[in-house]
């Protein structure tokens, strides 16, 4: 069995004394008894215990850590205190992806963390190994039953010799590069899109910021002209538009460094993707294993003529334990571009989708009118008790939009039922393309709330073991006629199996075929018999 680099003890010792020793840290000045706190030299020599103690704990975790990829599992024995044996068959492994920093791309070093199907979570972690073995076991484990062959195992070792020379940005000679992200489209995406997570951090900077010059973020001179009730308004939204551009900019950052770089290629039947500046995120999209194809065009991206594409495999879409969801194919690019990729990897048809009847639409009116009306309401009780709104009335042109956000509502949903693809439409903002293969889905559902009942509508979706699906972004053909409805249930369950009988006996010709070629390699020996030539 194999050990993890001896590198990895120092890196994970800087992290794991640095947590214990600021524990101690907390220990030595707060909690000590009486709470009056310790003096400086016992405080010091508590954090150097913690040091210390991270330090043994990571040397002995390196020497107790071991892991063997047999020709059906991969074995890895880890534990300090208690002892774990995992048995990992090599047909669930799912997605295998390698991270590194900046420490570990100059140290040499990666992490590895493979994923098996039906798993949203980190089933194995490698931390850390070689950079070329880091390579070679995503490369065995991606392989699978294949890797106990003799010959599978010779073309390793020829291309463990070749990936020793090689970084892990350069493509291989098998290597069909089929996408890399221009800087146009890397400044696009990282001015347009808004990270959740940069919301916290630009407040964090922003509190940095105002704590060393309050003035500098206040206009206090202006503020102090204004009237009474004024000047706490003015406050608010001065504000509000700091921590919208303090996050606007981290986000922009953040997003920056998180697709620099990036770059789809193809080698047989998958997708390996690179991306990362300051992080370097490298992963693999196997193709048999491809759940649901999303094309995804939001505005504003949508008026540069851009979209991006997403694939998902079962129970798990790749990268999402540190890419806050699913792992792009293609992050940004010309929309063209994107479905000219979407169909190499799953070739469905024209997207010429039917709409929902008109009478969807009149629904989305009366609901947004509602809203509407709701809001109005909340601003006269506003007005009537107290003196923040006065002219609530004003609110209620807010009506005139309810149709055109209706219309536009109803416009960008759509369905379609090809010979081997179901294909649904949703959303103005964020625009989604779903496409489903029909032996993909797992069951189909037909829903009608009490409200689409009232005229006659429901909803229809294509369910599959992806992880989208786990968290309620399946491909659904929303408010279709009831009817219309269950005749598509009907359809898509009847495709389903007319597909999974097709893949059925395409497998059974491929075993009977390659039965039968190893037949023939035996047949066709040399022969002694005279005539043969003939």
């Amino acid at each position: 069995m194999k050990k993890l680099h001896p590198a990895s003890v120092a890196v994970r010792s800087l992290s794991r004394s640095l947590n214990t020793g600021f524990v101690f840290f907390v220990v030595g000045v707060v909690v000590s008894p009486g709470g009056n706190g310790m003096d400086l030299l016992s405080v010091f020599g508590l954090v150097l215990f913690g040091v210390v103690t991270g330090i043994v704990y990571e040397f002995a975790y390196y020497q107790r850590f071991r892991y063997e990829l047999t020709a059906d599992t991969f074995d890895v024995t880890s534990g300090v205190i208690s002892r774990r044996d995992r048995e990992l068959p090599l047909g669930r492994v799912q997605n295998v992806d390698i991270r590194q920093n900046v420490i570990e791309r100059l140290l040499g070093i990666a992490a590895v963390h493979v994923e098996t199907a039906g798993g949203g979570e980190t089933e194995v972690s490698l931390q850390y190994v070689d950079e070329s073995e880091a390579r070679h076991l995503r490369r065995q484990l991606r392989r699978g039953a294949s890797a106990e062959t003799g010959e599978a195992d010779d073309e390793a070792t020829r291309e463990d010799g070749e990936d020793a020379g090689e970084s892990a940005a350069e493509p291989s000679a098998d290597e069909e590069v089929l996408f890399e992200i221009e800087p146009r489209e890397l400044a696009i995406l990282s001015v347009f899109t808004i990270d959740p997570g940069a919301s916290v951090l630009g407040g964090i900077a922003l509190s940095f910021a105002s704590g060393f010059d309050p003035n500098t973020l206040l206009p206090t001179d202006r503020i102090a002209e204004l009237p009474g009730p004024a000047t706490g308004i003015f406050l608010l939204a001065w504000g509000l538009l700091l921590f919208v551009l303090a996050a606007w900019i981290v986000s922009a950052i953040l997003t920056f460094t998180r697709y620099y770089g990036f770059r789809l290629t193809r080698v047989d039947d998958e997708l390996y993707y690179e991306r990362g500046l300051i992080q370097r995120y490298s992963g693999t999209i196997p193709l048999e294993k491809v759940q649901t194809l999303t094309i995804s065009e939001s505005i504003p991206f949508r008026w540069f003529g851009y979209a991006a594409l997403s694939v998902e495999t079962a129970g798990y879409a790749p990268g999402q334990s540190d890419s806050r969801g699913t792992e792009s194919a293609i992050p940004l690019a010309d929309a063209d571009r994107v479905r000219t990729l979407a169909r190499a990897i799953e070739p469905f048809g024209p997207v010429d989708l039917e709409s929902p009847p008109r009478r969807a639409r009149e629904r989305y009116a009366i609901r947004y009118l509602l809203v509407v009306a709701a809001v109005v309401g909340g601003a006269y009780l506003l007005a009537r008790y107290t003196t923040v709104v006065r002219q609530w009335y004003v609110l209620a042109v807010l009506a005139v939009l309810a149709p055109f956000a209706a219309h536009l509502k109803w416009s960008n949903r759509g369905y379609r039922l090809d010979d081997r693809y179901v294909l649904t439409r949703t959303g103005f903002w964020r625009r989604t393309t779903k496409v489903v293969p029909y032996y993909r889905v797992q069951a189909v559902l037909h829903e009608a709330t009490i409200f689409q009942r009232r005229r006659r509508l429901a909803s229809v979706t294509a369910d599959t073991a992806s992880s989208a699906s786990l968290l309620g972004r399946a491909a659904t053909a929303h408010d279709v006629d009831a009817d219309r409805g269950l005749e598509l249930q009907a359809i898509i369950e009847e495709r389903l199996q007319d597909r999974l009988r097709v893949r059925q006996r395409q497998r059974t010709v491929g075993r009977w075929f390659r039965g039968s070629s190893d037949d023939e390699s035996a047949d066709d020996e040399p022969s002694a018999e005279p005539g043969d030539d003939g």
